[in-house]
């Protein structure tokens, strides 16, 4: 067999399942055979025009799979083992990634200086919703399940669970603080679980479908606000006694969002954020305090490599988080446009579609 199916952007609001090429294996690279992948928030804002990619290319960045081939210079793997990959599939040998942020490993010369380009499935090079992906740099970053995870349960350590994880370690969570996560998407969902895995006393989870605060309780939540029911920055206010929370993680991307997680932030607190903005944000001059609130805000991209799909395994194998209440719906890679149009327009109580190519 030479080609495969795989899930191609054509053009906004376009995508077709098409069939190309099975990828040639360099030295360096893994062919992996995908088992389960799914859909993310930023594929459907690939989707729809408003993050830029090449027409023609392969969509998706969540690889669950089994290696069908290895490169000759790939070392202490075996075709046939199953294997994660992050979504951030760095090569370590860029500036950023020596700089201690892999996940930019854009920043030098072999990647043209392109920010986020340490993202490369489904970004820069060809990504996971297809038959089979190759992963490049695969010494880095291929990571093996263990015998006791399906897939299913590993599911969201490429991006979604290193995502959330990342906005909580960015928000310098110490022990006994009170946090705040603006939206409980899968995203917001796995930063509440990594600020309880952090030390947070009380977690307070926003969001305006109860449903999805039920789950975000489930993961640690201690407080749920519905923002259609409720004044939250007044409510947040005054569950702090006025203080304002220690750390606000926003995990949606909107200026609304964006804006309600600084007015809670304490003087000397740190709004991590999380969302993948379309259009241009605007810091109110009273929230920020002027810029003298000693207010710290930083983004992330989700890590990867082998070592955080190690670590967030681990997680997962000691039983001290299930995830498995995020996969809401599955789907063959045959019906991707299908399932594209259920999760861009989040019907059905959709938080993650399990997608299997065979």
């Amino acid at each position: 067999m030479s080609s495969m199916k795989a899930t191609v952007f054509v053009g906004p609001g376009r995508i077709e399942l098409r069939e190309k090429p099975i990828p040639a294996v360099g030295p360096g690279d893994a062919l992996v055979k995908i088992t389960t992948t799914t859909i993310c928030g930023t594929d459907v804002h690939i989707l729809k025009g408003e993050y830029p990619v090449a027409s023609g290319l392969t969509i998706g960045h969540e690889p669950v799979g089994v290696i069908e081939k290895l490169g000759a210079d790939v070392k202490g793997y075996r075709e046939g083992q199953r294997v994660i990959a992050g979504a951030i599939c760095p090569s370590f040998t860029s500036y950023g990634c020596q700089d201690g942020h892999p996940a930019q490993d854009g920043g030098c010369e072999c990647h043209g200086y392109k920010p986020m380009g340490g993202w490369r499935f489904g970004n820069t090079i060809d990504g996971t919703q297809a038959e089979y992906v190759l992963v490049p740099d695969a010494q880095a970053n291929l990571a093996p399940i263990p015998d006791g995870l399906s897939d299913e349960q590993v599911l969201m350590c490429p991006d979604i669970m290193s995502t959330g994880f990342a906005g909580a370690e960015a928000a310098n969570i110490r022990i006994g603080d009170v946090v705040v996560v603006f939206a409980q998407g899968p995203i917001g969902l796995c930063a509440v679980a990594g600020a309880r895995l952090r030390g947070a006393s009380c977690i307070i989870a926003v969001d305006g479908l109860d449903e999805r605060l039920g789950i975000s309780r489930r993961l640690g939540a201690d407080v749920t606000l519905n923002f259609k029911q409720v004044d939250v920055i007044a409510e947040i206010m005054k569950l702090t006694g006025g203080r304002g929370v220690d750390a606000s993680i926003e995990a949606l991307g909107t200026q609304g969002t964006f804006e309600s997680a600084l007015r809670v932030l304490k003087p000397g607190g740190t709004l991590s954020s999380l969302g993948v903005y379309s259009s241009d944000l605007r810091i109110p001059l009273d929230a920020f305090n002027a810029g003298l609130g000693d207010k710290r805000i930083v983004s992330s991209l989700c890590p990867g490599g082998k070592e955080r799909m190690r670590r967030l395994m681990n997680v997962l194998e000691s039983d001290r988080l299930d995830l498995s209440p995020l996969v809401t719906h599955r789907y063959k890679l045959d019906q991707i446009v299908e399932a594209y149009d259920l999760f861009s327009h989040q019907r059905d109580g959709v938080l993650k579609v399990a997608i299997q190519p065979f």
